[in-house]
């Protein structure tokens, strides 16, 4: 076991001193297919996506995917360290990455290399996706179709090893008012940002009426606005950017038609791509959490789950609140014992 978490650290330590921003993941994604092809887990590409399939693949039998990313966001300005330095403070594995979601990805790399040559029930496979922390179109929804059909999915996001059996969605809409522009000395025009405000206080005060019980409501805030050119004009155009959180129980052109029924002005999804998620508290997975001390629960930040077409949970070592923050850092005993809660839970689920 301390050999696993051994090689675990030590691969983290290499890919947080490799810069792997979303978009520019490909040194990292370099680096992680040279050691599988040097374990001998033959693996595949496909842009900066890496996977491999455990030896004896039976399409006869279900599919289960472990999953985590390469990429990371962008540093935030108030590290007090260089985030690409990893370095180990007594528990605490310092680095960019190295909670969200590099924990993940190497704990269950860990467990696919010790179990891919087990007899299990079920198919293995191991995937790191790239582009997830901006949704990228040559992340995750690139490789999914050249996979095999996945039957069920484990992704590694930091959830404090308990499984997040809900995700909330993520839809952006742009909400723009019109008006006529004018000298504002002659109170001539008609002036577009009075024209938003109605649907300003819609789009704060409007409460959806179907509330999940791991998720919550739907929630609306709006994030964004841009109104005016110049103080003595009268603003012919504003707009807003509305940044909604959709729940299991509404699909985002739902709630797109929702507001678009209650508001004056144009409304413009950027895209309705990023859906909730879920999976039932009767999967045999769910129930083997369950049956080792776990409890469901659900979260409110998005990830890959929101294009998966098939049932998927987080379940991670690490905290979601460290996460895009400065300093960020995994411990390695979350490391070791995610390792250990891995390997139990798929040697007893199927």
């Amino acid at each position: 076991m301390e050999e696993k978490i051994q090689a675990a650290v030590s691969l983290l330590c290499e890919l947080i001193a490799i810069p792997r921003v979303s978009r520019s993941e490909a040194a990292a994604a370099d680096h992680l297919e040279a050691w599988m092809t040097r374990e001998h887990l033959e693996p595949h590409r496909l842009c900066n996506n890496v996977w491999a399939i455990a030896p004896h693949y039976d399409e006869s039998r279900p599919t289960l995917l472990l999953n985590a990313h390469i990429d990371t966001v962008k540093p935030v300005a108030s590290w007090s360290r260089d985030p690409f330095t990893p370095v180990v403070e007594g528990d605490r594995l310092y680095g960019l990455g190295s909670n969200d979601c590099g924990g993940g990805l190497v704990s269950l790399l860990m467990a696919f290399k010790e179990l891919r040559n087990r007899a299990l029930p079920f198919n293995l496979i191991y995937l790191a996706s790239a582009e997830e922390e901006v949704s990228g179109a040559n992340g995750i929804s690139l490789a999914l179709p050249a996979l095999p059909p996945v039957t069920v999915a484990v992704v590694g996001e930091p959830t404090g090893m308990q499984p997040a059996v809900a995700e909330k969605g993520l839809m952006v809409v742009d909400v723009v008012a019109h008006g006529k522009s004018g000298h504002a000395a002659r109170n001539e025009g008609v002036n577009a940002i009075y024209g938003l405000l109605d649907d300003l206080i819609w789009l704060r005060d409007y409460r959806f009426e179907r509330v999940s019980p791991f998720l919550g409501p739907t929630l609306m805030n709006v994030t964004v606005i841009h109104g005016g050119t110049q103080h003595n004009v009268v603003p012919d155009e504003c707009s807003a950017i509305v940044d909604v959180r959709t729940n299991e129980l509404y699909t985002n052109e739902e709630v797109f038609d929702i507001i678009r029924k209650h508001v004056k002005s144009e409304v413009h999804p950027h895209s309705f791509r990023l859906r909730s998620s879920s999976i039932p508290l009767e999967h045999p997975l769910v129930k083997q959490c369950q049956r080792m001390g776990m409890k469901p629960f659900g979260s409110p930040t998005l990830s890959d789950q929101a294009l998966m077409p098939f049932p998927s949970m987080k379940l991670g070592p690490g905290q979601s609140a460290r996460s895009h923050s400065a300093d960020e850092y995994i411990c390695i005993s979350e490391i070791r014992q995610a390792i250990k809660v891995y390997m139990e839970l798929f040697m007893e689920f199927g």
